[in-house]
């Protein structure tokens, strides 16, 4: 178990914005995070990633301390104007235990251009970024983050405003990821991606949670309950005969 946690709290300062709430993520597992915006999601990232702390409860790591991890978040965080490479932006991926006066080495320069390839990227390399694409921005950090081979990767919102075939590049990329025994939590809205996708599923919304999979947690009825669906929604699927 990469980590775990049982009936805690999560928001800012003493108030409480997800009460409640279990979770748990092994190695070579998917978890799809979804909730209505607002909801929590990016909170829940968050204290995952150490920015803030839990109001009530904590995250029992394995061994004691969160492992290292890597963090692909939404694209409005980055500044795509930013005066370097797609190839240097990549690079970044490779610092990760190198000492302050180390250089790249060949070994690295090797890992840059095959994480360049694996990503659609070889084209690009020369390119600014701000010639990017949104779907070329996104392989850039997906690239990135092949490099920092973490045992933990969270991805927010990662098929956001990207082409079909981008999303599938990047699906390929995550499988692969889980199938290296590699724990990943994804925040999700498309919810045919989260069934075909993850092993696990944290439904957040309305103050509180569910967590399981997908099959018993995305059900009608739960979606409704925690403000994912609206009751047209609901009533709209009840009638074309989904649970």
């Amino acid at each position: 178990m990469i980590v775990q946690c049982k009936s805690i709290a999560l928001g800012y300062g003493n108030a409480p914005l997800i009460e409640n709430l279990s979770f748990a993520l092994k190695a070579g597992e998917v978890c799809g995070v979804v909730g209505h915006n607002g909801a929590g999601k990016s909170t829940f990232v968050k204290t995952m990633l150490g920015l803030q702390s839990p109001v009530k409860g904590q995250f029992d790591w394995e061994n004691g301390n969160p492992p290292t991890l890597s963090y692909l978040g939404q694209r409005n965080e980055f500044d795509n104007q930013f005066p370097i490479r797609v190839h240097d932006l990549v690079a970044m991926g490779a610092w990760h235990g190198l000492g302050f006066w180390s250089g790249i080495t060949a070994q690295k320069a090797k890992a840059i251009e095959t994480a360049l390839h694996q990503t659609n990227l070889m084209h690009m390399a020369d390119r600014p970024l701000y010639e990017c694409s949104a779907g070329q921005l996104q392989r850039c950090f997906f690239a990135r983050a092949i490099l920092q081979d973490a045992p933990l990767i969270l991805l927010d919102e990662p098929f956001t405003a990207i082409d079909q075939s981008t999303e599938a590049n990047l699906v390929e990329i995550i499988k692969s990821w889980r199938d290296e025994g590699r724990g990943l939590v994804v925040v999700l809205h498309d919810l045919p991606a989260i069934k075909a996708l993850c092993d696990t599923v944290l439904l957040i919304g309305n103050g509180a949670s569910e967590f399981g999979c997908p099959e018993d947690v995305l059900t009608t009825d739960k979606l409704l309950k925690h403000h994912y669906l609206s009751p047209t929604q609901a009533s709209w699927l009840r009638e074309g005969g989904m649970s």
